[in-house]
Order: structure tokens, then C-alpha cells, then sequence
């Protein structure tokens, strides 16, 4: 999300860095570009306006930070504002204490509400929470069915009947009670468009279960129509908060920078795929660094330490500690990095990417040629690459579907990491990295027991 408005940044923080004083006019050019950013990434006109005059009125009669230059100070304001259009910070999950704490998710047919109910429970299970999904969706047809599918899939329990939505919400929330568990997520029937039938409906459920949250799931790529869908629902059913989707599909990014501004309630969660783990707390000030190009440092290790499976870290920390690093570990690290998403979005967290790197097509597919052509080897190959010779490397290339000369770049680059993991220091920076912080107290952990 917001690739086209982070080059339009880029290029002008950088004509704003190379000027060493900024005149009132340098101000007012560097303020049209803006603006023009925005309106092109689709953000409503009132919330550009708004922006680019909170901009204004912060740089005029300025008395510049003496630790900043004045590029560095608009810079600054742009980031702080982008922070505040966002919803300037994130929304706290508080729970009832009484439970069942009771959410409600409303939307549009099409949205991927279910998929985000199924998506949000896994989240909350994340949190140590026991939810218990409720299929009040009984309009579109194999809906409970594609829940209960889910709901096996992140092991958790679906209730659901074939009565009426509200009754089902309601005996949902009942058999929450009886069987002890402490959160109710509501999935409800939607539209492809609104009408009074909808509206009718998720208000009746509303009023049956009394919802601590309602959050309103809104598809990314439909653009202002999202912001409109989301206002009308938050005037039927006081909306706690958005959860916005498909973002890895949005180029532009108008949907999240103009909800907060027009319907008054903050984005709570992103989804940023279609797999069950691609579900985000949403940061405005994370974000917002994200859009101005100084990428989410914090958000990667928050994935990489809820995604990696720290048994495997620890292993491969404790080999590379005694000197060996072999090309089953190098394996074992790809795996860990499926599971945090697509290269391409963790990319786009780094900070000081360049632009040609950020914008790459960034293949998965290279993981899974790699990925062949290790699990062709043996395994004493795979110990000692060197004793792959030119008879092994066609064989090796033959059984990945690749070719001699794909296997000879893996084995050079493979050489080049081993001699990296070699050079003195390394291994303090490696434990700063995400991921490696919870291995290395496992790690010690077994050590001791040992």
C-alpha cells in the first residue's frame, strides 16, 4: 500500500534536502506537490486541504529547531501530520471484565469479512485470548461452511444454527458463557451494496449482543467508495473502529489516509494478504514512516518474533556459535521467512531503501527454486558443499527442474555467507536481529538445563 505516494515523497524530501535555506515560496511549491500526491492517491479533497493547511500554518512565522535544518523541520512536520491523518495512534484493545468481551464485524459482500474473522480470532489467540467464532452470516450460502473451515484451521470453535441472525448472535454469546470462553467474534451477513434490509439486520444483531467493538471491514482497493460505505455504516451502527483490506492490493492508499478524517473512528487492524496470518495492528505512526520511505523496523521484528518458530533459531544460532553453518540451516531460515509474508512487504519495511529496490519485482518464486535445489542434494551435500562436483551439480539441477548454472550461483553465494558468518563481530550483530532475540534466551536456556 501507498507505493505510488511514497515515490512522490521521495522525490520531493529530496529536492527539499538539497536546499539548504527554504524561502515562502520554496514552501508553497513544496505544498502544491503535495497536495497533488495526494489527490492522486485518491485521498478525499477535504482531508488533502486540511493537511496541506496544518502544513502551512506550522512552517509560516517558524522559529526553526536548532538541532534541525529547515528540510529536516518539514520533513518532521509532514511525518507528524501524516501521523494525525492516520488516527495518530493505535487503538487499545480493552477487555470486559465480565466475559465474554463481545466484537461484531460488519461489511460489504466482498469485503473478506469472514476471512477477517477467522484472521482476528488467530490474532487474539496471539494474545493469550480463547475466542469462539459465531456464523450469524446465514444469507450467502456455505458462509458458516467456509467459517467452520477456518475456524479448524486456527483451532477455533464456530456456533451457529439454522434460525435467524439474531438469535444466532444471541445463543452465540450464550454458549460462549457455558463453555467458558472469554471472547465472541460476530460474523454478520453483508450486501453487495447498502440498502435498508442490511442495515436493518446488523442493527437488530447489534442491539440483541450489546457489542464492546464494532468494527466495519472495508476492502482497500475500492478507493473512496470505502470511506462512504464506512460513514454510512458508522451512522447506523456507531463504528469502534475499521479494518481495512486487501492493503497489499492498493497502490494508492486514499481509503486509509481519509477514513479517520471523514467517519471519526480509527483504523484498528490491516489485513495484508490472502493467508490466515496476514492480519497487522495498524500503526498511524509506523505507517506514516512507511509512506515518507524511513520503512517499520519495529513491525519486522514484531512478525518475525510472532511468525519463526525459535526452536529452529536457537538450533541454527547454537551451530553458527561453534562455526557451522550448512545449507540445511540456510533451508530451515527460508522457511522461517515464509512464514513472515511476502519478501516484497518486508522489503518495503527497511529503512533507506532506494526506490529501484522498494519498487523491484521481488520473486517469491526465487525462495522455491532455492529451496529445490537444496532438497535435491543429499545430505552429505548439503553438510560439505564442497564435495558437489560437476557430475553432482547436473544431477542436483536435473532433479530441481533447474539448471547447472542456477546451482553453481546458490553454491557461490552460499560460500560468501559462510565466509560472512566467519568475520569477527558478526555474530553481536546477528543477535540484534529480528527473530534471534527470544533464540538466544532459549538457547541459554538449554545450555543450563544441560
Amino acid at each position: 500500500m501507498f507505493e505510488n505516494l511514497t515515490d512522490r515523497f521521495d522525490v520531493i524530501l529530496k529536492k527539499i534536502k538539497s536546499r539548504g535555506r527554504l524561502t515562502k515560496e520554496d514552501i508553497e511549491e513544496i505544498l502544491r506537490e503535495i497536495r497533488i500526491a495526494l489527490l492522486e492517491a485518491d485521498v478525499a479533497l477535504t482531508v488533502v486541504q486540511d493537511f496541506v493547511s496544518e502544513i502551512r500554518e506550522r512552517c509560516t512565522g517558524l522559529e526553526l529547531s536548532k538541532s534541525l535544518t529547515p528540510a529536516q523541520q518539514v520533513i518532521k512536520y509532514v511525518n507528524e501530520e501524516l501521523t494525525n491523518v492516520l488516527g495518530g495512534s493505535p487503538l487499545k484493545i480493552s477487555y470486559s471484565p465480565k466475559p465474554p468481551t463481545i466484537i461484531l464485524l460488519a461489511g460489504l459482500q466482498g469485503s473478506g469479512k469472514t476471512t477477517t474473522v477467522a484472521k482476528l480470532a488467530r490474532w487474539f489467540k496471539q494474545q493469550g485470548r480463547h475466542p469462539l467464532l459465531v456464523g450469524a452470516d446465514l444469507a450467502r450460502p456455505a458462509a458458516v461452511e467456509q467459517l467452520r473451515v477456518l475456524g479448524s484451521e486456527i483451532g477455533v470453535a464456530v456456533f451457529s444454527e439454522q434460525s435467524d441472525p439474531v438469535s444466532v448472535a444471541r445463543r452465540g454469546v450464550e454458549e460462549a458463557i457455558r463453555v467458558g470462553r472469554d471472547l465472541v467474534i460476530i460474523d454478520t451477513a453483508g450486501r453487495l451494496s447498502i440498502d435498508e434490509i442490511l442495515m436493518e439486520e446488523v442493527r437488530q444483531v447489534s442491539a440483541a449482543v450489546n457489542p464492546h467493538y464494532t468494527f466495519l471491514v472495508i476492502d482497500a482497493m475500492t478507493g473512496q467508495d470505502a470511506v462512504h460505505t464506512a460513514k454510512a455504516f458508522h451512522d447506523t451502527l456507531a463504528l469502534d473502529g475499521i479494518i481495512l483490506t486487501k492493503v497489499d492490493g492498493d497502490a494508492r492508499g486514499g481509503a486509509a489516509l481519509s477514513v479517520k478524517k471523514i467517519v471519526g473512528r480509527p483504523i484498528a487492524f490491516v489485513t495484508t494478504g490472502e493467508r490466515i496470518n496476514e492480519l497487522e495492528t495498524f500503526y498511524p505512526d509506523r505507517m506514516a514512516s512507511r509512506i515518507l520511505g524511513m520503512g517499520d523496523v519495529l513491525s519486522l521484528i514484531e512478525k518475525a518474533e510472532a511468525e519463526a518458530d525459535q526452536e529452529v533459531n536457537a538450533k541454527t544460532l547454537e551451530r553458527m556459535r561453534g562455526g557451522r553453518f550448512t545449507l540445511d540451516d540456510f533451508y530451515a531460515q527460508l522457511q522461517q521467512m515464509k512464514k513472515m509474508g511476502p519478501l516484497q512487504g518486508l522489503v518495503s519495511m527497511l529503512p533507506g531503501m532506494p526506490k529501484e529496490v522498494r519498487n523491484a519485482d521481488i520473486n517469491d518464486k526465487d525462495i522455491v527454486r532455492i529451496e529445490a535445489i537444496i532438497t535435491s542434494m543429499t545430505l552429505a551435500e548439503r553438510d560439505n558443499p564442497q564435495v558437489i562436483n560437476g557430475s553432482r551439480r547436473s544431477r542436483i539441477a536435473k532433479g530441481s527442474g533447474t539448471t547447472v548454472t542456477d546451482v553453481n550461483n546458490l553454491l557461490k553465494q552460499f560460500a560468501e555467507m559462510q565466509k560472512l558468518f566467519k568475520s569477527p563481530g558478526l555474530m553481536n550483530q546477528i543477535m540484534k536481529t529480528p527473530g534471534m532475540r527470544s533464540s538466544k534466551k532459549n538457547s541459554k536456556n538449554r545450555r543450563t538445563k544441560r
